[in-house]
């Protein structure tokens, strides 16, 4: 078995404290106290942001669903314009809330899951930049950086290099054995293609284009966490290990490092916002800004280390953008 990385172990003992307290997570909440003094006003938490970003000398960016979704990939929990463009044929025929909901379906064939599967991954895979991301990229362009995310989506790999982002739940670009025959994830962005130009009108795939694992022939899915049995394989002990060692080798450079938590949710706290959290009361010389636009989650513990900021993503990361 693999030695565990430290922000896996983070991970870990959040997820621990997730299933104990679920109930309150489920009902939007969280299980760790929170701060009871009065939030800033917005254009101070925007100078606050911008100047942090100034002093630090390494940032931190944590990605959750709520940034990919501020710059148009809303399409995952709503049947949003973006939804009925992209999945027309699936919504005109089953009228899904959402991609999420289409994957929740019990299909009548693996060829129509396939269809619906490939279009979401193409969808995913050739999805342009979104504007967050962008952002982010003016504002770290001269600053020392890393980023986790939780997004499959490749948007985070799409707009940075991929030796400064850890994807530590999936990648859309690749498919993995579903009964786990071999450690290997292999590419999915030229069968997804593949899928889609044969479908033409229709919602299904032919059956001989089902992807199937090379090593063993049982069916493939996409290396992400959430469709079956995720590969928590070399690959994934990799994306770990990339966030670990960044963390690890700014802690002994005794850095200014600055955390960033960019629209994390309620369903996956334990990957970002409560490491974050961790870190942030746990080491000096850290700061831990929280972007959010339904949450404004201030821990009493770091409440002088840190600020939340109810906002769209995209209009935070352009007025801090416009104050830098």
């Amino acid at each position: 078995m693999n030695k565990q990385t430290m922000y896996e172990q983070l991970v870990i003992q959040t997820q621990m404290n997730y299933s104990q307290y679920y109930g309150v997570y489920a009902t939007g909440g969280t299980a760790v106290k929170l701060t009871d003094k009065k939030p800033l006003p917005y254009e101070e938490q925007i100078q606050l942001f911008a100047q942090k970003i100034k002093e630090a000398d390494h940032i931190i960016i944590g990605g959750a669903s709520g940034l990919s979704a501020a710059g148009g990939g809303d399409f995952y929990y709503t049947d949003s314009p973006s939804y009925k463009k992209h999945f027309a044929k699936f919504y005109e025929k089953y009228g899904f809330k959402g991609a999420f909901a289409g994957m929740r379906h019990h299909w009548e064939s693996r060829e129509e899951f396939w269809g619906y599967l490939a279009t979401f991954l193409n969808t995913t895979l050739h999805a342009e930049i979104r504007q967050p991301y962008k952002d982010l990229q003016e504002i770290l362009k001269d600053k020392d950086y890393f980023i986790v995310t939780t997004n499959q989506d490749t948007q985070a790999i799409k707009a940075f290099p991929e030796n400064k982002v850890a994807q530590i739940q999936g990648d859309h670009r690749f498919f993995q054995c579903s009964i786990q025959c071999t450690d290997d994830v292999w590419d999915a962005v030229k069968p997804v293609e593949q899928m889609v130009a044969a479908m033409g009108d229709s919602t299904k795939v032919p059956t001989e284009m089902i992807p199937r694992c090379p090593h063993c022939g049982a069916e493939a899915f996409p290396w992400v966490r959430g469709y079956g049995n995720f590969l928590e394989g070399t690959r994934y002990q990799r994306e770990y290990q990339k966030i670990s060692n960044d963390i690890e080798n700014h802690i002994q450079k005794n850095d200014q490092i600055l955390f960033v938590e960019l629209g994390v949710g309620r369903m996956t706290p334990m990957f970002i916002q409560e490491p974050f959290w961790a870190l942030t009361n746990n080491l000096p010389n850290t700061f831990d800004v929280m972007v959010n636009k339904e949450y404004q989650f201030l821990p009493e513990q770091i409440e002088n280390k840190g600020v939340a900021i109810k906002g769209d993503i995209t209009q935070v990361l352009d007025d801090v953008k416009a104050a830098l």
